[in-house]
């Protein structure tokens, strides 16, 4: 499946070709404050699956250096993707053209939720990382 996102302003543009997996809403505090909401929407996509169709130029990194980060718009400040070793790892759901069959399928992170936030009674929850995502010794 092909899917197309874009920035705020429209002035990056991207398509994947290929699936849109494992989508989280993350409520921790550094994802509350990189994307400016009670949580973030992410979702995970394979490597080289995602091409720039329009305004790479004006991607924006944070942090500028280091192994993992976020990918945004320097014109709007949409965030667009997230970073891992230099590649793109996954993307932000709220930037995708159609979301159909997306959905979110656990939320992490909600020990530390903001106070005012309402997590529904009908969704997979961990108060941090999900087990399957730790080493077996930080477990």
């Amino acid at each position: 499946m092909t899917r197309t996102g874009q920035c705020f302003c429209g002035s990056v543009q991207y398509r994947i070709n290929g699936p849109v997996f494992d989508a989280r809403s993350c409520h921790c505090s550094r994802c509350r404050k990189a994307f400016s909401a009670q949580a973030s929407s992410y979702a995970l996509i394979d490597e080289g699956t995602l091409e720039w169709v329009s305004g790479e130029n004006l991607l924006s990194f944070y942090p500028p250096e280091g192994d993992f980060g976020k990918a945004f718009c320097s014109k709007c400040g949409s965030t667009l993707c997230g970073i891992v070793e230099g590649k793109v790892h996954g993307i932000t759901l709220g930037c995708l053209d159609d979301d159909q069959d997306i959905a979110i399928e656990k939320h992490i992170f909600v020990g530390s939720k903001a106070s005012w936030e309402q997590i529904p009674d009908n969704v997979v929850t961990h108060d941090g990382f999900p087990p399957e995502w730790l080493h077996e010794e930080e477990k």
